[in-house]
């Protein structure tokens, strides 16, 4: 990897996140990195700029001090001046970032010599006007450096305030496109100098004269009036000179900034004209009446951007430039120019803005309030009707200007406007109706939500949207949502429940009284959302509601099925109906719901908080209930620390689950019985004994046919307390085991569900089900997630749990009746089929080791009691099989010799032979082993 490609990584590591970035190194050793390979000749203009990105992006990560800024301005300079003329691009981002980093590590504030230094070389740059000294190909570094003191001076205010005679004579000798930069950076240097002067008390016409034609050296001082832009609502809070100052130098000024606007992009000419319009407010000798030639072109300008800047002045000059008609004309040019087909939708929005909020010469309202304009009428506002074939955000701009059109029009203007508004919002959830997609429900809901926050006291249109939003939602049930959060949003912003608590009434009887084929699983979840929403309400009865909940878990089998979904969103209702101010109508009806949760519900974590509400419920008066539901010990919001009541409390907030994660061991589980076949037993009754005649490997192989067969096996344990447990932990609940493989020879082990565990009680045992792809010894991960009984949750880390090999061994997956003939018989075919069998998968091999007679009995009867085939031992001879799912055989023959014990190994599968030669050696580790052959 080259060094460019290595930049090509770090660089866009740290911009993507610095401080995880410099977690393995310092700032300071990276930026002494960046400059060394800036000054690396070797390394192309391209990685140099992307390494003066960093400084452009972050220059006070890299620079956190001034001292460190002005060292790094140094030695920026020391790059941009032994770069080489032609690289232009790259001599541009270092004069960006040079200035960048004097800006914000506080070195112009502090006027440091690096600064002054910088400025003069800035300077110096753009006196090369008409590029007679360096030629066109530097043209862009001309640009730059107007760009840097303008930055320089809208954060150090007033900085050229003594250069501006200069920077007016350099402006006028500009005529090349560079022109603009010249202009912008003058214009701002004069707005500036006049807001500093408005700071004195006295102002001679000497000093105001001296501002146009100073040449000197630049302001340092003046930065310490910490100026700030001006105030928008500049008719009350700007700042003015004193009247009576000679003024003609400065109108002429103004008179040929005006005249060369045309020649600027339109973004300049806006920020010109606002700079102007800012500077003729603070001078009283000078009349608004200097942007009248301007007007003309500037009401029919298509630019955004002028049209912003127009009505800036309009606000702040108001009928001192605009008379009634151009009032009028402007207010015509925004309504026509909101509706072009050819405008983007942002443009659309921006010029509906401007109609709501069209600076008037005599607005009535001076209080700040929204309020429409008095020259926005019914007439002038019809053609901006919303329709069905707008945009969703032009509809809903136009649907909010049109209310506040008809709530202030005449009697006959205003009932017919809002009929229109009325039948286009009953459209909109027409389509919503059809089967709209999410954009037009969500946009249908927002028009709903703004024709009530205007129209919500006419009655009758509001029982008509009422009754037409519970009949859309008797079919779309999807959109319980949607109305959710209209009801929510309608409260907030009203205060006045009287419509919402009419739609969750109506919405509550449409639930009820809908068809039991209509209750299916899917739409519950939707119903029980909005029940859950009308159980708040406490002027709504809450009878129903119980009885439909106890309806549909008795009828049906939501109970059986045990769903952990569907019964916490039950319990969300129930969880609201505890607070419910008229409990005491519907106690015996609720206390039979909860019973009947906490009985018949097939799931742990649902029952415990159904008896849990039950015994609040029993035990407490409506006042402690709401108190110990609604607040916690801090008098915030009592935090649900199950999951299950962190749900019920709040669906989706993430940030009420609290579980917090234990510092050591809490549990673990201990082996206490050998495993066992689960299959054997279950498929006995299938698997009868066959006839003697019949092929026997035939026979077992047709086992293997049924689904699970011989393929799982049973670990039995205890789960206990750990030795160093905290007494915290002496009682815990609602234990959830999760289980991690750290290899792939294991099919995914299921979460184990374990009631409580008590320290002074008998441990519960619990049953880890293995599903083996490859008879391998193996370890699990385990975790547990537990309540303790103070209800707070905890995350603790198990003690990891080895299976070894032998715990994999499983009995002959046989009928139980078969005799024993027939085993050996089984037996000596697998082993002719390992022998005679591919070499790439059977094997032979050979284990011998010394022990007694006694000795060897009592070996063969610990560990291979229950896998034996035959027992001879009066000839010194055994057969020994052992089964590995999902279809593998291990296959002993021991025989005793006179000096050793011979153990000849068979196997259809020659990968375990290690592991088979492995558990033979523990085994026989008090024997001494002759020797092994494979």
């Amino acid at each position: 990897m080259t060094i460019a490609d290595l930049w090509d990584q770090r660089i866009p590591a740290f911009l993507l996140s610095p401080s995880q970035f410099l977690a393995t190194t310092t700032s300071e050793s990276f930026l002494a990195e960046l400059i060394h390979e800036l000054r690396n000749d070797k390394a192309n203009d391209q990685l140099k700029i992307l390494l003066v990105s960093v400084l452009l992006e972050h220059p006070t990560i890299l620079c956190p001090s001034t001292s460190v800024g002005e060292e790094t301005a140094l030695e920026l300079l020391s790059v941009y001046s032994h770069t080489p003329q032609k690289s232009i691009s790259l001599k541009c981002n270092i004069m960006l970032a040079i200035t960048n980093v004097i800006i914000c590590t506080s070195c112009l504030a502090t006027h440091t010599k690096m600064a002054e230094d910088w400025l003069d070389l800035l300077f110096q740059t753009i006196q090369d006007t008409n590029d007679y000294r360096c030629g066109l190909s530097q043209q862009p570094l001309r640009a730059t450096a107007c760009d840097c003191l303008r930055e320089m001076e809208t954060c150090s205010p007033g900085l050229l305030s003594q250069k501006l005679e200069a920077l007016y004579l350099l402006k006028q000798q500009e005529t090349t496109v560079l022109h603009q930069s010249y202009c912008m950076l003058y214009t701002l240097g004069l707005k500036n100098a006049i807001r500093i002067l408005t700071n004195q008390k006295d102002v001679t016409d000497l000093e105001f004269k001296s501002i146009l034609g100073g040449n000197e050296g630049f302001a340092w001082k003046s930065n310490q009036l910490g100026l700030t832009f001006l105030p928008i609502n500049m008719m009350v809070q700007v700042p003015r000179l004193p009247p009576g100052l000679d003024c003609k130098e400065l109108k002429s000024v103004m008179s040929s900034l005006l005249e060369e606007s045309y020649l600027l992009t339109p973004t300049s000419q806006s920020a010109l004209l606002r700079e102007l319009v800012e500077v003729v407010a603070m001078v009283p000798g000078l009349s608004p009446t200097l942007f009248k030639s301007q007007l003309l072109r500037l009401f029919g300008t298509a630019e955004v951007e002028l049209m912003h800047a127009t009505l800036f002045m309009k606000e702040t000059f108001t009928d001192s430039l605009f008379t009634a008609e151009d009032e009028n004309f402007l207010l015509k040019r925004l309504v026509s120019t909101a509706q072009h087909p050819l405008l983007r939708i942002p443009e659309k929005l921006f010029y509906m803005d401007c109609i709501l909020h069209f600076p008037e010469n005599r607005p009535i309202s001076s209080s700040g309030e929204e309020s429409l304009p008095v020259l926005v009428t019914p007439r002038l506002a019809a053609s901006l009707l919303p329709t069905v074939f707008n945009d969703s955000a032009t509809m809903l701009c136009r649907l909010n200007l049109l209310c506040l059109v008809y709530l202030e029009a005449d009697e006959g203007e205003e009932d017919k406007g809002i009929d229109y508004l009325f039948d286009h919002i009953m459209a909109l959830l027409k389509i919503v109706d059809g089967d709209g997609s999410r954009e037009v429900v969500v946009t249908s809901f927002r028009a709903v939500y703004i024709f009530l926050m205007h129209f919500s006291g006419m009655e009758e249109l509001s029982e008509k949207l009422i009754d037409k939003l519970c009949d859309m939602y008797s079919r779309q049930c999807r959109l319980a949502p949607n109305l959710i959060g209209l009801v929510d949003r309608i409260q907030e912003c009203l205060g006045d429940h009287v419509w919402s608590v009419k739609l969750l009434r109506g919405l509550q009887k449409c639930i009820m009284e809908m068809p039991p084929l209509q209750l299916t699983i899917h739409n519950l979840s939707w119903h029980l959302k909005v029940l859950k929403r009308v159980a708040k309400e406490g002027q709504i009865t809450q009878r129903n509601t119980i009885y439909l909940l106890l309806n549909v878990l008795i009828n049906s089998n939501l109970c059986e099925r045990g769903k952990w979904q569907v019964g916490n969103a039950v319990l969300a209702v129930c969880r609201n109906l505890l607070e419910h101010p008229s409990i005491d109508q519907v106690f015996i009806e609720l206390a039979d719901l909860l019973q009947y949760i906490s009985v018949h519900y097939d799931d742990t974590d649902i029952k415990d908080h159904a008896r849990f509400y039950y015994s609040l419920l029993t035990n407490l008066s409506w006042e402690k209930l709401t108190g110990v539901l609604a607040k916690g010990p801090d008098g915030g919001r009592a935090k649900e620390r199950s999951y299950s009541a962190t749900m019920a409390e709040s669906e989706g907030i993430a940030s009420n689950l609290t579980v917090r994660k234990t510092e050591r061991h809490v549990l673990r589980l201990v082996k206490v019985q050998e495993k066992s076949l689960q299959s054997s037993s279950e498929s006995s009754e299938s698997l009868e004994a066959t006839e003697e005649t019949k092929n026997l490997l035939e026979v077992y192989q047709e086992q293997f046919q049924v689904p699970g067969f011989g393929s799982e096996v049973t670990l039995r344990y205890n789960l206990t307390h750990a030795n160093e447990a905290d007494t915290l932990f002496n009682r815990v609940f609602t234990i959830c085991l999760h289980f991690e493989l750290k290899d792939l020879n294991y099919a995914k082990v299921s979460d184990i569900h374990v009631p409580c565990v008590f320290r002074d009680r008998k441990p519960p045992e619990v049953n880890v089900k293995l599903r083996p792809f490859q008879p391998y010894p193996t370890t699990l991960c385990v975790s547990a997630i537990f309540t303790t009984q103070d209800g707070r949750s905890w995350h603790s880390q198990l003690p990891d749990v080895s299976v070894s090999f032998p715990e994999i061994f499983l009995p002959l997956p046989l009928p139980l009746n078969t005799s024993r003939a027939c085993k050996e018989e089984v037996f000596d075919r697998i082993w002719e089929a390992a022998a005679s069998g591919s070499p790439d998968k059977s094997a032979i091999s050979l284990f011998c080791f010394k022990t007694g007679d006694e000795s060897l009995a009592d070996l063969i009867k610990t560990h291979f009691q229950g896998y034996l085939i035959t027992d001879e031992k009066s000839k010194g001879s055994w057969k020994v099989l052992f089964f590995l799912p999902p279809m593998c055989h291990v296959l002993l023959m021991i025989t005793q010799a006179e000096d050793a014990v011979q153990v000849s190994i068979a196997s259809d599968n020659w990968e375990l032979l290690p592991f088979v030669n492995s558990y033979l050696q523990n085994i026989t580790v008090h024997c001494s082993t002759t020797g092994t052959d494979g």
